[in-house]
């Protein structure tokens, strides 16, 4: 290869999407700050009303949720099939930590929010909430350590954050689907068949498939499934070009769609979609609000579940010999970035305002999740600040 090829050859999708994740995860912040600020300030009224003007059949909240975070997980859905691949989790042997990790730290937050909140009438739905980890808000905290948090430690985090949204995906699409309508299900399952079949026989052409694509998301929303599935859905028909060694081979149509979406995600629609979930007015929450079993619960499973999950599922798996440890990385790094694991800021949102419908609940949905997300960022934070300091354990 010329050394001209070279200097011109784009920075790779992994690079990317790591620098792009851990500066959206900051603006992420940034935006969630100033949602509460405003919707508790002299504009919290005009805020409330501009989430709900209508434009065309939705609502503005309507066309953030589930059109804006449809392309958020086209790129969720890239990222899994490159990882799988041609990536990290190509190997069978490189999918354990992750695979393990990922699981029981889903399962682990939903116990504990059970434990807490299950009996209580109606509130057994929002199991899901505090299961998914937000990777921009997490990368966002490992930017603020710079070098005090090793590489192995990023990816560690940003490989259990990838296979945990492909676990809510599927809680998404079996766990919140309303009533199932045939027809535009058929339709939606007629648009991914041709999908697939241009990529099968051979078709690299993007523009080709994105049109498909928004036909797709048409067809989903239609049916009574959530539409942000039809993300995934359509990148799984992506074409991708294997490339070791260089992936971020100009020919790979995946490659090519997800350097091209990353920084409108992490820059806009992922600080967007944080602004208009994030607002809610603390002042008309009382003590009972704050302490009820459901923002309890919602903490609670954030930040002990996850971290207990995550450590206890590293723990067993380097024990039992059928992981490593992430390299270079002391166990109490590895207790940090399992803190930050329990940042959950932007599926859990998400899910919440799938799991109820009801104005008191889903304020209390996000004081938990907020208070959960926070007390894990600034936890994580402290812990990796203070194991970056010391000798790595060997």
């Amino acid at each position: 290869m010329s050394p001209a090829v070279v200097l011109h050859r784009p920075a790779s999708a992994l690079r990317s999407f790591l620098s792009s994740e851990a500066a959206g995860g900051v603006l992420l912040m940034g935006a969630a700050a100033l949602a509460l600020v405003i919707a508790n300030g002299p504009a919290g009224d005009a805020y409330e009303a501009a989430l709900h003007w209508r434009i065309g059949p939705l609502t503005l909240l309507r066309w953030v949720n589930d059109a804006l975070m449809a392309v958020f997980f086209l790129l969720v859905g890239l990222e899994m099939k490159r990882e799988l691949v041609d990536g990290r989790l190509a190997q069978r042997s490189d999918r354990v930590l992750p695979f393990v990790a990922a699981a029981i730290g889903m399962v682990a937050p939903a116990l504990v929010y059970l434990l807490l909140a299950g009996n209580e009438p109606g509130l057994a739905r929002g199991w899901a909430i505090p299961a998914a980890t937000d990777i921009a808000f997490a990368m966002g905290v490992l930017a603020l350590l710079g070098s005090r948090a090793p590489a192995s430690l990023k990816l560690f985090l940003t490989t259990v954050a990838i296979v945990d949204d492909m676990g809510a995906v599927v809680i998404i699409a079996l766990g919140y689907t309303a009533d199932l309508r045939l027809l535009p299900l058929a339709a939606a399952a007629l648009v991914l068949a041709m999908m697939a079949w241009a990529n099968r026989r051979g078709e690299r052409r993007l523009a080709v498939f994105l049109p498909l694509a928004a036909l797709l998301w048409v067809a989903v929303f239609l049916s009574g499934v959530h539409a942000t599935v039809a993300g995934v859905l359509a990148a799984l028909t992506i074409p991708v070009e294997k490339s070791p060694g260089q992936p971020d081979s100009v020919a790979s149509p995946l490659h090519r769609l997800e350097h091209a979406l990353s920084p409108w995600v992490a820059f806009a629609i992922v600080p967007v979609f944080g602004f208009a979930n994030a607002g809610v007015r603390l002042t008309g929450l009382g003590a009972n609000e704050l302490f009820a079993p459901l923002p309890l619960a919602i903490a609670a499973g954030l930040f002990l579940g996850k971290q207990a999950g995550i450590l206890v599922a590293v723990r067993g798996a380097v024990a039992l010999g059928v992981a490593s440890k992430p390299a270079g990385a002391s166990w109490a790094q590895v207790y940090g970035v399992a803190l930050l694991c329990g940042v959950g800021f932007t599926m859990s949102l998400f899910i919440g305002a799938l799991a109820f419908a009801d104005p008191l609940l889903l304020a209390e949905v996000k004081v938990g999740v907020l208070g959960g997300s926070v007390m894990s960022a600034v936890a994580g934070y402290l812990v990796l600040r203070w194991a970056g300091r010391q000798l790595p354990a060997r």
